[in-house]
């Protein structure tokens, strides 16, 4: 936390909240938050070093674009923010994992709700792979490496898409939630982007078979989805390439050895034959 600022006066300072118990949640990517209980509500606390930069939202973008989803059904509500601060309702529900994208009603159900989500209003910031690709590079323990420049440039030839919507740009199965209906968890990268970014997300970061790839394009486009696959195919590449650079910039990144392999093996794949999804 920033200067002197401490969990417990950051307690204090949010209405209602002043006398909360506290309990660290496990299990975070990128920071670890904090479960508050008061007067029978639950919360989600979040406690920042520093102000966010992109590629993030700032908490106050970000507490916009999540309550603008909430209201639609698809977020938990938000319960204060502010530059380094941010809490919202603790929603309760079954997490997704990597096991409940190879159901196929989960499949068709989340299609829907994606397509309600790019249906919200657009956010006014526009994603921006290049900002992502120049902060992940410095991290990296040999940036010169094959891996690091073929992802380098395949982020530099992106174009910004004109067919851009609100998008979550971080749909990972562990920001999926049923509760019983689908909501969306984290959205902290959510801003403007291609809506084929938000489906490759899905289809590439778990590594779904052909078979389940048809059949989420076609819950999405209502039965025509294979005329898709092209555009579908290139923002998988362009995730694989993001997601290389984030995972290898992390300090964790000697544990993530075999992942960061086969995403390099994905890459060369779909590099030497384009057409290969």
């Amino acid at each position: 936390m920033s200067g002197e600022r401490s969990l417990g006066s950051v307690i204090a300072g949010i209405p209602g909240w002043e006398h909360a118990s506290c309990e660290e949640m496990t299990g975070g990517r990128t920071n670890c938050p904090y479960v508050l209980e008061a007067n029978g509500n639950r919360a989600v606390l979040r406690i920042d070093a520093e102000a966010r930069a992109l590629p993030y939202n700032s908490r106050k973008d970000e507490g916009r674009v999540q309550a603008i989803a909430a209201n639609h059904g698809l977020a938990a509500r938000v319960l204060f923010v502010d530059e380094t601060v941010y809490m919202s309702e603790y929603i309760v529900g079954q997490v997704w994992t990597r096991s409940d994208l190879v159901e196929e009603e989960n499949l068709e159900c989340l299609a829907l709700a994606l397509k309600k989500l790019h249906s919200l209003p657009r956010t006014g910031r526009t994603f921006d792979a290049s900002i992502a690709m120049r902060r992940y590079l410095p991290h990296i323990a040999d940036p010169d490496s094959h891996t690091a420049r073929q992802c380098a440039s395949i982020v530099a030839k992106r174009h910004v898409p004109q067919d851009l919507c609100c998008c979550h740009n971080d749909l990972v199965a562990g920001n999926i939630i049923a509760t019983p209906e689908l909501q969306f968890l984290d959205w902290e990268y959510a801003c403007d982007n291609d809506p084929f970014f938000d489906i490759a997300t899905v289809v590439a970061h778990h590594d779904l078979s052909n078979q389940h790839t048809a059949l989420f394009l076609d819950s999405y486009f209502d039965g025509a989805g294979a005329p898709w696959r092209s555009q579908l195919q290139e923002q998988m590449h362009l995730y694989d390439a993001l997601y290389w650079l984030w995972l290898a910039a992390r300090s964790a990144a000697d544990e993530n050895q075999e992942e960061l392999a086969a995403i390099a093996q994905r890459l060369d794949t779909r590099t030497a034959s384009p057409g290969i999804a």
